[in-house]
């Protein structure tokens, strides 16, 4: 989680969909509606065996906002990858 979590503050597409899992990754990633989010930093709620929960602040242009989601990953291959998540996005 801390990895993508980084790769959104440096737009790290590659990184992003490298750790996705190929049954729900998107066939492209456009990070242009992101690309003025100042990212500030990352809170983890709560973790169980597959799923995150965390809270992610940010800003843009001056302006506090966060991004609440439970993300599930599965592990193969000896790495974790995104599945998917249910967001709660907040300002």
């Amino acid at each position: 989680m801390r990895s993508r979590y980084s790769a959104y503050t440096l737009h790290d597409m590659s990184y992003i969909l490298s750790s996705w899992h190929e049954s729900t990754r998107p066939d492209n990633l456009s990070l242009d509606a992101q690309q003025n989010n100042q990212w500030i930093r990352l809170k983890i709620i709560e973790t169980s065996h597959d799923s995150v929960e965390f809270i992610a602040y940010y800003k843009v242009q001056g302006k506090a906002h966060k991004l609440h989601e439970r993300s599930r990953f599965v592990f193969e291959q000896g790495s974790w990858y995104y599945l998917d998540g249910q967001t709660d996005s907040q300002d």
